[in-house]
């Protein structure tokens, strides 16, 4: 079980040799802050399965995005990408993994959590930030900034789901497409290699995991003897193995790498990505920084416009149920 406090990265501390860390899929807790409303960069839980089991001591305003776990509140199912208010002492479980690989919860308010280079994100080899600088464990208490006597909920109510949901819009595909512009030693391949990395696909292996995904497929090989001096990488760059095998650097990735760097996923399939599981097959396509720059600006539009929509929502909320 790996459940961790994040957010959307350490930054401006890489020349230091601390990497930005962070949600690996940011866009999932990003929507699920949204859904509460939070600001974007809140902290949220990443939860991994076997997921916890959560008990809140009071109400609260809560929301589940990415992966769907099945969540659940005394045997009764809630959904993902929609806010929701529990009340106290009730039980979020999550029975079985339905899709993907990681679910965020965000709480409205936020958790009181200290920030460690204005960060709340969890540095696991630092053992610095989140909570304690570690994965969270049985019995830990988080506490919230909200109080409680935002929400109201009668003493017969476990849950309240809300009028309004989120679209994240990912591809389900069992075989996904990703996009990667090349990268600063592609040139370093062979021909054939070359048109292997384009042609064949490549699974996700056993051993992957936060710092990096390595992937399994027929062994690529350079076409020169050249060594490459560390360099920068950062969350996304696909690197060349000394076995011809590659391995893509995620969210806790070094700072720096000696490896070849062969392209680096755009942006906005980062996520699609990070919700992949081991056996997944992927097929690398190469697009141009255009590209991958107005897919991007098209997902910040998205955020944004769904940011103001649930800002609206909560307050008619709030309105409706003011006994004024």
């Amino acid at each position: 079980m790996l459940d961790t406090i994040q957010d959307l990265g350490r930054f401006g501390y890489q020349q230091v040799g601390i990497n930005p860390t962070g949600a690996m899929d940011k866009y999932a807790a990003t929507i699920a802050n949204i859904l509460v409303g939070n600001a974007p960069g809140e902290a949220v839980i990443e939860i991994h399965f076997p997921a916890p089991a959560i008990f809140f001591e009071r109400p609260a305003m809560i929301a589940l995005s990415g992966a769907d776990f099945e969540a659940n509140i005394n045997g009764r199912p809630i959904p993902i990408n929609c806010p929701v208010i529990v009340n106290k002492n009730i039980t979020l479980q999550f029975h079985s993994l339905k899709n993907k690989s990681r679910c965020y919860l965000a709480v409205h308010g936020g958790m009181k959590i200290v920030e460690w280079l204005n960060s709340y994100s969890t540095n696991l080899k630092a053992e610095a930030g989140g909570f304690a600088g570690r994965k969270l464990l049985k019995d830990d208490i988080i506490n919230l900034n909200n109080e409680a006597g935002d929400y109201k909920l009668t003493d017969n109510e476990d849950f309240r789901i809300l009028p309004w949901k989120a679209n994240e819009d990912f591809g389900t595909d069992s075989t996904f497409e990703i996009l990667v512009v090349k990268g600063s030693e592609w040139d370093w391949l062979e021909l054939s290699s070359q048109e292997k990395f384009l042609k064949n696909p490549f699974f996700i292996s056993h051993n992957s995991d936060r710092m990096g995904y390595r992937l399994a497929s027929e062994p690529l090989h350079p076409g020169t003897t050249t060594e490459l001096v560390s360099s920068a990488v950062s969350f996304g760059t696909i690197q060349l193995l000394p076995d011809g095998q590659l391995i893509i650097l995620m969210a806790d990735h070094q700072t720096t790498g000696g490896y070849p760097r062969l392209g680096n996923i755009i942006s906005v399939h980062l996520p699609m990505l990070a919700q992949m599981n081991v056996g997944d097959k992927i097929y690398f396509k190469f697009t141009d920084h255009q590209t991958a720059e107005n897919l991007l600006l098209n997902r910040h539009q998205h955020l944004m416009q769904l940011e103001i929509a649930c800002k609206l929502r909560l307050e008619n909320y709030r309105h409706e149920m003011s006994p004024d």
